[in-house]
This record gives C-alpha cells, structure tokens and sequence, in this order.
C-alpha cells in the first residue's frame, strides 16, 4: 500500500473514508497497468496542486482525479463512464452533496475528449493534469508511450501504430492541448515525434 497516497486520500476525503481510498489504490496498482499506475495518479494530484489556482473547485477536482483512471480495463471503451459511475456509487457515502458528486462525475466524463467548454475552469485543470505527460521532456514522454504500448500489448503492430496515430492526430487537431498549464509547445513537438515514430 502507498503510504503516501494515503495519506494524500485522508488529507483530502478524511480519516473516515480509509477504505474508499485503499480501494482506489489497489485500483491504480492492478496488474495489467503499465501507464494508469499509482505513479500516474501522483502525477495527475500533483499537477492539479500547481494549476489549483485556475479551479473553482480544487478539491472536487482532487477527487474527480482519484477516480478518473478507478476503472480501466485496455480492451474496453467505456472506462471514464465506469469510473464516473464509481465516484457517484461510493461519494455520497463521504457525505458529499449530489451536486457536488454530479460535479465530479460530470469531470471524470470530460477526460473521455479533455475538451472542456469555455469557461469550465475545473475541467480545464483536470483535463490540463491528466494530460501532462504530453509536454513532460522527451526521454519521459518516451518511457510514457512505451508504457501505453505496453498495456496494449494485445493488439497487434500493425493496428495498435493505426490506432495509436489516429488519438495522437485528434490530440493535434485541438485548438490547444492544453487549457491553464504552460505544455503546448513541449506536447506538441513530442505527439509529433511519436507519430514519426509509429
């Protein structure tokens, strides 16, 4: 168990709703993950900790981040729906409001597209989080698509390059990759070198 996942779950959701938060752990450390690992969820926490300041609802948004990857399974489509219906299944036993579980749900949802609407400044945090690997420096981007590749690792060659292409192109399609965080120059030159790549 990581003790200091932990401890960032009691800081955020309280003493009280431990076993919610070793499930969520246990979730991101399950074998078949190579990429949605616990150091992924690190990763996203620590991003919406610096782009806080862009939320109107940083700690929604922590706990939309804990559940974004709850569930996910490489040879299924529909894992931020699942995700989504986990957070509205276990938060209301946190005592949280239904709006504010609807808000989470609603964020867990968007990193389907990472499209928020003009004016989604929580969505924007999450999706800007979640995406950061993008512009991190090369040598880690690489470590991160061999990852990806590897939880893939089922499909053959030939259809994982198609398929891995077509996400990387409808990433470089968007007006901007990125919403709040400084990572749209680094993203873009790295989602273009792995498509070289492929």
């Amino acid at each position: 168990m990581s003790a200091d996942l932990m401890d960032l779950w009691c800081s955020l959701a309280g003493p009280g709703a431990e076993n919610l938060g070793r499930e969520l752990i246990a979730r991101y450390a399950e074998p078949h993950r190579r990429y949605h690992t616990t150091a992924h969820l690190r990763a996203v926490l620590s991003h919406v900790d610096a782009l806080a300041g862009h939320a109107d609802n940083p700690d929604l948004v922590r706990l939309a981040a804990w559940f974004h990857d709850a569930v996910y399974d490489p040879q299924r489509s529909d894992n931020e729906e699942r995700s989504a219906r986990l957070a509205e299944r276990a938060l209301p036993e946190m005592g949280l409001s239904p709006a504010d579980v609807a808000t989470v749900a609603r964020l867990v949802r968007l990193t389907v597209t990472h499209d928020p609407a003009p004016g989604d400044a929580d969505g924007a945090v999450l999706s800007d989080a979640d995406l950061a690997i993008l512009g991190a420096p090369p040598e880690i981007y690489a470590a991160y698509a061999a990852a990806v590749r590897e939880e893939y690792g089922f499909v053959p060659d030939d259809a994982f390059r198609a398929g891995r292409a077509a996400v990387l192109r409808s990433l470089l399609e968007l007006p901007t990759i990125f919403h709040v965080a400084d990572l749209e120059t680094a993203a873009r030159a790295n989602i273009h070198r792995e498509l070289e790549q492929l």
